[in-house]
């Protein structure tokens, strides 16, 4: 009866390979709810670990401040470029080995970047990280349809929250642990290495797992390949996918410079970044379960942009004197980012809808995210202020919003192809 009750990797990987008919045991999910939860932590501190400590490594590898837009620009460029391949490299080595692999990538990408020397190699590296980040990013909502298909809302939620949590820790943490690690904005960079390293374990016993993406016990015939692009439900949910991760990445890249523009010290820019971020940890795991009750996301998406455009409104006004409600704001908006990720398990019917959906709508919507960080850079830099940078973000909002009402209209994909 021990035994049972505590099986060994090998047995993981045979149970994987060979699921019983009625499902995976019990601990097989506990392990996929520890790689989820892992992963998940691991997706954003290469992002918001570099904001609070941008104007240090501005400064040590001598960036200007378009230079500083276009990195980044980075992480949506690398989520689009690498996230098409995701679909295709989980049917060869199976969804949840890709996940292990891009996890080793982010460790080893965040160790090696502070190092290299100059900018191009601290791109390089970084692109490797976000490369890990893309592919652990599309299927991401695929294991969980794959595992939990009569629980997406719960473990999109679980994932989501685990998510914004690893972001907020990146950012209040990073300059503390500069500080107490010597002061070197490099150190401070490359710690971020040892969560990724923790995060490839759980995926180490399902490697050989090479189970099709509709569940292990589905027991459905294959779906028809899908024109996705034909569908008006996956324009809208990439447009509004793409939007709202145009308005994080500006957040996570440019709120610490605006606060500290404002007077603000850097350890306290980073802590509020921190506060934006931590609104997603009880938000990201509340908000998707609602969606998945509600026969619309259209009143959700609404009040979410009320939130940014009170947010942007702030930070224009008085950036410095109401500068904690404008995070807490700004943090309500960004939970677009877990709606998102539930309206994409919700508009297909099918594990392999799924994958198409999540890899069109993720990598389609980073795409046309990359120009906003930039511009933003550029903005900044020619205006010698935030004014315009803040008036551009709260336009974004608005075609944000519009299709983020069509995104959550009650209808599948594979009703419109």
């Amino acid at each position: 009866m021990r035994h049972d009750e505590t099986p060994t990797l090998s047995q993981a990987a045979t149970s994987l390979r060979t699921p019983p008919a009625d499902g995976p045991s019990p601990w097989v999910l506990r392990i996929v709810i520890v790689g989820l939860v892992l992963t998940a932590l691991n997706l954003r501190p290469a992002i918001t670990s570099l904001g609070p400590l941008l104007e240090e490594v501005r400064d040590g590898l001598h960036m200007s401040g378009s230079v500083a837009g276009v990195l980044t620009s980075v992480p949506p460029l690398c989520f689009a470029v690498f996230g098409f391949t995701a679909p295709r490299l989980a049917r060869r080595f199976g969804p949840s080995a890709v996940v292990c692999a891009g996890m080793a990538a982010i460790a080893t990408g965040l160790l090696i970047r502070p190092f290299v020397g100059g900018t191009a190699g601290f791109l390089a590296a970084s692109a490797l990280a976000l490369m890990g980040i893309a592919v652990s990013n599309v299927l991401m909502p695929v294991i969980v349809k794959r595992w939990f298909p009569g629980r997406v809302g719960t473990m999109t939620g679980l994932y989501s929250m685990a998510l914004a949590l690893g972001t907020a820790l990146a950012a209040a943490l990073t300059v503390p642990m500069t500080d107490a690690l010597g002061g070197s904005w490099k150190t401070g960079l490359a710690v971020w290495a040892a969560p990724a390293v923790v995060a490839v374990v759980p995926w180490v016993p399902f490697l050989k797992d090479r189970g099709n993406t509709a569940g292990p016990a589905a027991g459905t015939p294959a779906a028809p390949a899908l024109r996705i692009t034909r569908s008006r439900t996956s324009w809208a949910l990439a447009c509004f996918f793409g939007l709202q991760a145009t308005a994080a990445y500006i957040t996570m890249g440019w709120m610490p410079q605006i606060f500290r523009d404002a007077g603000i010290p850097a350890g306290t820019a980073g802590v509020l970044l921190a506060v934006t971020m931590a609104m997603g940890v009880p938000l990201a795991f509340v908000i998707p379960r609602v969606a998945t009750r509600l026969p619309t996301q259209g009143p959700i998406v609404l009040v979410l942009s009320g939130c940014g455009l009170l947010g942007y409104a702030g930070l224009y006004l008085a950036p410095a004197g109401g500068a904690w409600l404008w995070a807490l704001l700004l943090g309500v908006a960004n939970c677009a980012f877990p709606l998102a990720l539930t309206m994409i398990g919700m508009r297909s019917r099918t594990g392999a809808g799924v994958v198409r959906l999540s890899a069109f709508a993720q990598s389609t919507g980073y795409l046309l995210s990359i120009p906003g960080p930039l511009l933003v850079g550029v903005l900044y830099q020619h205006s010698g202020g935030w004014g315009l940078p803040i008036a551009l973000m709260a336009g974004l909002l608005v075609p944000q919003t519009v299709a983020g009402v069509l995104a959550g209209r009650d209808r599948t994909i594979e009703d419109e192809c």
